[in-house]
C-alpha cells in the first residue's frame, strides 16, 4: 500500500522476527549481509556494514565483471562477497535462529500494451496521472523545490508544479563555461515561463576534484561520470530547498534513450533474416569494418554490425556496456579469467528478460532498464549525491501507478514519428516551450577526454599503471598502458573505459583508508 520512495526496518519482538522492505523502483537503497556469527547486518550503505570489525572485505569477481560491464554492480551483489543489496520491490523477512531466506519479491511491472487509447486521449489522462503524482510530492513542511536542467523530463515536472503552487517554484541548475555541455539557456526558458525563484550554479569545465569524493561516497566501483554535476546541483539546492523534485524516471518510461530507437532499428533488420545467416555475414562485416570513434555516428557502422550478430538481449547488452565483451577479456588477467569461471554480466540482462512477457523489442529493453540502468546507476547517483547533502530528492516521474500505467500504452505511443518520448512531448505541448521538447537530448556530461588528455593525464598514468591497481592480480598490465598511451596520443577515445579503471582504482584506495579530498571549483552563483 506503500506509495513513493522507502527502505525500511521492522523488528516484531514476539515472533523475534526483522522485516526488511525496499520501495518498487529502488529509490531508496538496503544493504545487508550475515555474519559467520549469525549476527545480521543491515543499514542504508554499504559504509555503515563495514564499520563492523567482523564484516569480510573480500571483492567478488562477479560483481568486478558486472561493474565494468555496466559501470556499476547490479542487484544484488555488493562489490563485496559478503553483502548484499536487498533488490527493489522486495521484501526480506528473517526469524531469530533459523536460516536466512531468499527476499520475496511483493510487485513487478508487466508490459501488457493493451490500452486502447487515441494520442490525444493518452496525453490528456497522462496530464491528470502526473499532476496526482507532482501534488503528492508538493506536501512538504519545509523548503521544496526543484531540479531544472532544460531537458523535458524536469521541465515537465516544473510546469506541473507551477500549475498546483500559488507561490513561485524554486528552481535549481548547474551551468558549464564549456558550452558544449551547458543547458542552461533552455532551462531558463522555462524558468521564465513560469516566473520560478531560478538559482544558477556556473561551475568550470576542470571540475575533477570529486574523484576521490564520489569514491568515499558511493562505498563501492560507480562509474557514471554525471555523478559530479549531480553532486553539484544537489550541493546549489541544498542551499535553497531541503526537498527537490526530479525529472528522473522519464526515459525508461517513456521511451526517451536515443539507444531505444537504435535498437528498434537494429531490430527490423534482424527480423529480416535468421541467426544463422546474420551471425556469419555480420560478424565479419563487425570484424573488417574499422573502429571509427572520431567519425560522424552515420559512419561508426562496427557496433550494428556487431550487434546484428546476436539476439536482443545480446545486442542491448552489448549496447549500453562500457567496457564490451572483447575489452574486458584484454583487460583482465589470465588468473582473474579464471576465477570468473565463465560468469558473464550478461547474465543480469537475461535474468531479467526471462521475467517479459510477450515480443515487444521497446517493452524488453524498457524491462531491462527499469531493473538494472535505472536502479544500478541513475537512483544509485542521485541518492548518494543528495544523501551527501543532506537534500531529499522526490521522484514523481516514478510513482508506481504511473509506471504501471504507461506499461499498458503501446509502445507506438511511446516512439512514434521517428520521436523519442512522443506521448510526453505531446502531452506537454500546451505547457512547454517547442524548443525544448524537440531539441537534441544533452544530458549532464564531463569533457573526460580532455581531462585524459590534459589536467588528468598524469593521475590517469599514474592510477592505470601503477602499484594499487596491478597488485589485485586482476588486470592486464599490457592493456591498462595501451589504454592509456592510445587515449593520450588521440588514436582512440578511451575516455569511459578509462574512468571507469579509475574509478576502481579510487574505490580501493578508499579501501586502503585513503583521504577523502574535494577540491572546490570556482562557482559563480547568481538568483534569477
Amino acid at each position: 500500500r506503500f506509495r513513493g520512495m522507502f527502505a525500511f526496518a521492522l523488528w516484531d519482538r514476539n515472533q523475534e522476527t526483522l522485516f526488511l522492505a525496499r520501495d518498487r523502483l529502488g529509490v531508496k537503497p538496503l544493504f545487508y549481509a550475515l555474519l559467520p556469527n549469525g549476527q545480521l547486518l543491515f543499514g542504508s550503505e554499504l559504509k555503515s556494514l563495514l564499520a563492523h570489525p567482523e564484516l569480510g572485505r573480500e571483492i567478488d569477481p562477479c560483481a568486478v565483471e558486472e561493474y565494468f560491464a555496466l559501470g556499476y554492480v547490479a542487484e544484488p551483489r555488493t562489490i563485496f562477497t559478503s553483502a548484499k543489496k536487498l533488490p527493489p520491490a522486495h521484501t526480506l523477512r528473517v526469524r531469530r535462529g533459523q536460516p536466512l531466506p531468499e527476499p520475496h519479491e511483493y510487485w513487478k511491472v508487466r508490459f501488457t500494451l493493451d490500452q486502447r487509447l487515441t494520442a490525444t486521449e493518452a496525453a490528456e489522462e497522462l496530464v491528470i496521472r502526473l499532476r496526482e503524482s507532482i501534488r503528492l510530492r508538493m506536501i512538504s513542511e519545509v523548503p521544496l523545490g526543484a531540479f531544472l536542467s532544460g531537458g523535458v523530463d524536469s521541465s515537465a515536472v516544473v510546469a506541473m508544479m507551477a500549475g498546483l503552487s500559488s507561490d513561485p517554484v524554486n528552481t535549481c541548475s548547474i551551468a558549464f563555461t564549456d558550452p558544449a555541455f551547458n543547458e542552461a539557456q533552455f532551462a531558463q526558458q522555462v524558468a521564465d515561463r513560469y516566473q520560478t525563484r531560478h538559482f544558477v550554479d556556473t561551475v568550470e569545465s576542470d571540475d575533477f576534484g570529486l574523484i576521490d569524493t564520489l569514491a568515499w561516497l558511493y562505498d563501492e566501483p560507480y562509474a557514471d561520470s554525471s555523478a559530479i554535476p549531480t553532486y553539484r546541483v544537489c550541493q546549489l539546492a541544498r542551499k535553497h530547498v531541503t526537498v527537490t523534485l526530479s525529472g528522473d524516471g522519464g526515459d525508461e518510461s517513456f521511451g526517451g534513450y536515443r539507444r531505444y530507437r537504435l535498437h528498434l532499428m537494429e531490430e527490423r533488420l534482424r527480423s529480416l533474416l535468421p541467426l544463422r545467416i546474420r551471425q556469419p555475414v555480420f560478424g565479419l562485416l563487425g570484424r573488417l569494418y574499422p573502429k571509427a570513434d572520431w567519425a560522424p555516428r552515420v559512419f561508426r557502422a562496427k557496433t550494428t554490425f556487431q550487434a546484428l550478430t546476436r539476439d536482443p538481449v545480446q545486442a542491448y547488452f552489448h549496447s549500453v556496456s562500457i567496457l564490451r565483451d572483447e575489452m574486458r577479456q584484454q583487460l583482465f588477467s589470465d588468473s582473474f579469467k579464471t576465477q570468473l569461471g565463465g560468469y558473464d554480466a550478461l547474465n543480469v540482462f537475461r535474468r531479467y528478460a526471462a521475467q517479459v512477457e510477450g515480443s515487444d523489442p521497446l517493452a524488453l529493453i524498457q524491462y531491462l532498464d527499469l531493473k538494472t540502468y535505472l536502479v544500478g546507476d541513475i537512483n544509485t547517483k542521485v541518492d548518494r549525491a543528495s544523501m551527501a547533502h543532506s537534500l531529499e530528492v522526490r521522484e514523481p516521474l516514478m510513482d508506481h501507478p504511473l509506471v504501471e500505467w504507461l506499461a499498458t500504452l503501446p509502445s507506438s505511443l511511446k516512439i512514434a514519428q521517428g520521436e523519442s518520448k512522443y506521448l510526453l512531448k505531446k502531452s506537454m505541448e500546451p505547457h512547454l516551450p517547442h524548443e525544448i521538447m524537440y531539441r537534441p537530448k544533452m544530458g549532464f556530461a564531463v569533457p573526460l577526454i580532455r581531462w585524459f588528455r590534459g589536467p588528468l593525464k598524469q593521475r590517469v598514468r599514474d592510477s592505470l599503471t601503477g602499484e594499487r591497481l596491478l597488485g589485485t592480480g586482476l588486470f592486464n598490465a599490457d592493456y591498462l598502458r595501451h589504454l592509456v598511451e592510445a587515449h593520450e596520443s588521440g588514436r582512440r577515445d578511451y575516455s569511459a573505459p578509462i574512468w571507469t579503471v579509475l574509478m576502481f582504482e579510487a574505490f580501493l584506495r578508499q579501501m586502503d583508508g585513503g583521504e577523502r579530498v574535494e577540491k572546490q571549483p570556482d562557482i559563480k552563483r547568481q538568483s534569477l
